[in-house]
């Protein structure tokens, strides 16, 4: 049966516009329309989020790969889910009044304060302004693999979102720990679970490679990150003025 889109009036067979892809099916606005948006257009937990982080704990690597490969219908958007999951984050930390930098107890210049707040206003965006860095990274030391950097991009960006979710269920230890002496001890082993994914995903993504090879060249890829990223850090603190006299 030939049907007419009602948003382009194109005439089409089956159960999308072949035009503008809009459903045949246009159900009357009413409340059972309204829940089903919520599921599916602004929450998307019907399967995004939910498929994609499952994906990202049980076969990361082969997962993102396929993404890249074209395989993308049942995940959310990388860059939506790292948004989503570092904005609770930084919600979280900020409302919980957690500070990772109380404790420091050495004479550095930096004001430690300053920085935990800034982190914690601006976790999103510090987030996503990381894997640029990560990429970087990636990108020189795996860089014959037949990927260009958008696509170790992505790959970066799906583990910025595998690293935020073991962070958010970290919080309530951190809450238990917040002001005491064991807080950095924690968040350095919540660093090292981390690295673990990292090179866990790497490892899987990297399949046509020796697990060793791909193992050592992501040790160096980090190297390279943590470089850029005091570098940055580095700029930031002189800009803002944030260092002592």
């Amino acid at each position: 049966m030939e049907i007419i889109c009602k948003n382009c009036h194109q005439v089409f067979k089956g159960h999308y516009c072949n035009n503008c892809g809009q459903s045949a099916e246009t159900h009357k606005i009413n409340v059972h329309f309204l829940w089903h948006d919520i599921q599916h257009g602004l929450l998307h937990f019907d399967k995004g989020i939910l498929y994609s982080l499952k994906q990202l704990f049980t076969r990361p690597g082969h997962s993102i790969r396929e993404f890249i490969e074209g395989k993308r219908v049942r995940h959310f958007k990388p860059l939506s889910l790292v948004v989503v999951l570092a904005t609770l984050y930084g919600v979280l930390y900020h409302y919980f009044h957690i500070n990772t930098f109380s404790n420091q107890t050495d004479n550095s210049s930096i004001d430690y304060n300053f920085l935990n707040e800034w982190f914690a206003t601006h976790f999103s965006w510090v987030t996503v302004a990381t894997i640029p860095l990560y990429t970087i990274g990636t990108f020189a030391v795996f860089k014959n693999q037949g990927y260009n950097f958008v696509e170790y991009f992505v790959l970066n960006t799906f583990k910025a979102s595998q690293r935020l979710f073991v962070q958010i269920l970290t919080i309530p230890f951190l809450i238990f720990f917040n002001h005491t002496d064991h807080i950095q001890q924690f968040t350095f082993g919540v660093y090292i679970i981390g690295i673990v994914l990292i090179f866990w995903t790497n490892i899987q993504f990297f399949n046509k490679m020796s697990k060793t090879k791909a193992f050592f060249l992501s040790i160096l890829s980090h190297i390279i990150f943590l470089i850029c990223f005091l570098i940055v850090m580095s700029t930031i603190l002189l800009i803002t003025g944030k260092f002592s006299d």
